[in-house]
């Protein structure tokens, strides 16, 4: 029972895949996020869809292609982070206590890129166990940030809505990782 099981899993995704040469980018995108949101309930397919279509414009895509497309939006996505971050503590309107945490964010920020770039490359040598412990492992960065303002009673992040596209850009990305190396 077993055999057929993962025999299942590898025609399913046969399918898909061969299914995404025949059918546009835009179907591709929608069917992978359908299936990476309903695997996810931290993922949502609307930011999947909308976030991946806006970048695969004029491109003929497949599985692989929309991991690199997801992985090198997440390492733009920081690298914009660490800029807010930067701007942010500029502004006098931040004591003390936020301006530490900010720095804080900034430095997971800056190890991620690098991060990310090794899960990019593990991808694309088809070392998928390693990409996905370096995409885990970057995603992480959101929510410690997030959690660093939370030391204090009533502080509230000024990066949260960053803070989440990070996560999500991050959960589409480990999604669709897994959706290959499971094939």
């Amino acid at each position: 029972m077993r055999r057929f099981s993962s025999f299942s899993k590898i025609i399913i995704t046969f399918l898909v895949l061969f299914h995404s040469t025949i059918m546009g980018s835009n179907d591709l995108i929608q069917l992978s996020c359908k299936k990476a949101s309903q695997g996810d309930p931290n993922l949502s397919y609307k930011f999947c869809v909308s976030s991946l279509e806006a970048n695969a414009k004029g491109h003929s895509l497949d599985l692989q292609e929309l991991v690199v497309i997801s992985l090198n939006l997440t390492i733009a996505n920081a690298t914009n982070i660490n800029s807010t971050i930067s701007k942010l503590l500029k502004d006098k309107a931040f004591d003390n206590f936020a301006k530490e945490r900010l720095r804080g964010c900034s430095e997971l920020y800056a190890d991620a890129i690098p991060t990310l770039q090794e899960a990019l490359c593990a991808f694309q040598s088809k070392d998928f166990a390693k990409a996905n412990i370096e995409v885990s492992s970057a995603m992480d960065a959101s929510s410690t940030c997030e959690d660093g303002f939370k030391e204090k009673k009533g502080e509230v992040s000024p990066l949260r809505k960053e803070n989440d596209v990070f996560f999500q850009l991050n959960a589409i990305s480990l999604a669709f990782i897994n959706t290959l190396a499971s094939i």
